[in-house]
Order: C-alpha cells, then structure tokens, then sequence
C-alpha cells in the first residue's frame, strides 16, 4: 500500500470477464429485467386479488420490494464496471454500494424470519390465526423488518464512514464493508472495525434463527399429530419458505466465506459464481416460488397470461392452473 489516500478502487474479478464482456452483459441485462418483471408481476397480482390479502402475502410483497431494491443496488452498478474500460469504482459509490448491499441482505433474512412466525401461526393456531396476525401486529412486523436492518447497519456503517484508504484494489465484483476495511490505512480502525462487524452479524442473525428454528419446532411437533394428508398439506404451505430460507443460506455463506477468510487458493472463476449467485439466484427464485407455489397466486398469474393471449385459453380449462 502507498500512502496517497484512493479516490477509486479496481474491481480486479473483471480482469477474467473482459474477453467476454459484451455476451455477459446482455445475460446481466436479461436477468435484471426478468427479476424486476416477476417481482412486480407479483406485487401487483396480490395487490389487485382481493382473496390474496393474506398476511404471509403482504409478506410476499415485502420480499419482492426488496428483491426489487437489492437487485437495482448491485445489477446495474456490474454492468457500467464491466462495460468501463478501467474496471473502476469511485470510493463514493463503492461505500454507497455497501450499505445498499449489506441492507438488502440483513432485510432478506430478517422478512424470511417472519415468514417463518407466520407458517408457525397458520399452522399451529388455524382457528386464531387472523387474530393473531392482526393487522396491528402485521404493521409492526412489516416497520421493523424494514427499518432494523436500515438502523442498525447505519450505526455500525459510521465507523466505516470515517475512514480513509490507501489501498485501491477491491477484488470482488461488488463492494462489501470487510473489502472496504482492508483497503483502510488505519491498521487499528480495521480491527475494531472487524471486531464490531462480528458482533453486527450476530446481532442481524441470531434473533432470526431463534425465530425460525422456534417455528419450524413447534410446526414439526403438530404436525406429528395430524393425519398423513393434513401434515402434507402443512407442510406444502412451508415448501417455498423452506427454498427460499435454503436459497438464502447458501448464498449468505458463500459471501461470508469469501469476506472472512482468505480465498486466494480458490479460483477466481469459483468466487465469481459464488457473488453472482448472491445477486442473481435469490431475486429470481422468490418470486417464482411464491407465485407458482401458491394457488390463489398461480391461478391469477395464469388466468393473466390467458386475458393477454401469453397463454392459450385451454390449458386453464384443462385445470392446469387449478
């Protein structure tokens, strides 16, 4: 490292993308407008389906706005890295990435953790579910699975607001704050730094686990008790949350993975998979999960296509959407 305070970083997993940059860029640009039509479609198919203002849904909803919200975060910002020729990004917009990333990923989680209390509430309390997801207790969830991850991260961001770099070299194709932090020229800012970014994580993830790990407890224990077809049923309610939760899982340790220890022996075509999964996979499995695997959903999604001539008028007769 010099002593000069950066004013860009290199994004140096680009180098491997450059002899293919324009075919990569037409996928990304075909991916990001596939991410945002689904998840609009979905937003705006409970939105217009009275039968769909379920709480789980206004829950669904919240999932795709900030699928939606993550995906414009980072998607567009790959593309203009890939297409420049210096594979460059301003220390402003690099820290500004940050916070749009890390935000969308602590959000994700915390919105799956509700998910989660909702099936336990559906399924082990069917007679008072709606009395206990009241629209009161609804609202509630929905500020504080928005705002935590805002609040929280922001408190712990300031730190890495103060400092100034030296290094200049991100090799990672987006910014993340540990990437920042070792760019960083104060050697004791990047340990408490650090030190402060463990106790973020556990903050951010242990009272979702309790959460989710509580739920899924009690569901197993109620559904022991319940015939072979009404524990189908149950569980066939979990299926996409459970994909969705396992989507995440894999995704969120692929990036600790990659930001916590060294990954220098691992090729950069593999890391570059393991980012582009965090980005791409999750936005797009959502919103196919929760409108295919959910029937009301389904069948209005459809009966949609049929109305706009996309799908032919047969397949809804011969009870495909049913």
């Amino acid at each position: 490292m010099d002593n000069t305070t950066a004013l860009s970083f290199t994004m140096t997993a680009y180098t491997v993308m450059e002899n293919y940059k324009h075919g990569l860029f037409a996928v990304f640009l075909m991916l990001y407008s596939i991410t945002i039509i689904l998840n609009l479609l979905l937003i705006t198919v409970i939105y217009q389906t009275k039968e769909s203002h379920q709480p789980m849904n206004v829950f669904t909803c919240m999932l795709s706005i900030n699928e939606i919200y993550g995906s414009t975060s980072l998607l567009p910002a790959i593309m203009t890295v890939l297409m420049s020729e210096t594979h460059e990004i301003t220390v402003k917009w690099c820290m500004t990435q940050v916070y749009f990333l890390h935000t969308y990923a602590a959000a994700e989680f915390f919105i799956l953790a509700v998910m989660g209390y909702d099936r336990y509430a559906a399924i082990c309390f069917p007679l008072h579910y709606h009395s206990i997801m009241s629209n009161s207790k609804i609202g509630k969830l929905v500020a504080l699975a928005g705002l935590y991850p805002l609040i929280v991260f922001a408190c712990f961001y300031s730190l890495t607001l103060q400092l100034t770099f030296c290094g200049k070299v991100m090799p990672k194709l987006y910014c993340v704050n540990m990437e920042l932090v070792k760019n960083a020229c104060s050697n004791g800012s990047k340990v408490i730094i650090s030190a402060v970014g463990l106790v973020l994580i556990q903050l951010f993830v242990v009272p979702q686990v309790v959460m989710i790990a509580f739920s899924y407890v009690k569901i197993s224990g109620v559904c022991r008790k319940l015939s072979r077809e009404s524990q189908r049923n149950a569980l066939k309610t979990c299926v996409p949350h459970l994909i969705s939760l396992l989507n995440y899982t894999i995704c969120s340790f692929f990036e600790i993975i990659q930001t916590r220890f060294d990954m220098s022996h691992v090729p950069i075509e593999t890391r570059i998979f393991m980012s582009l999964y965090f980005v791409i996979i999750p936005p797009i499995a959502n919103p196919v999960l929760y409108g295919l695997g959910t029937q009301i959903i389904r069948v209005h999604i459809l009966n949609l296509f049929v109305r706009y001539k996309i799908l032919p008028t047969h397949l809804v007769k011969a009870g495909i959407v049913a």
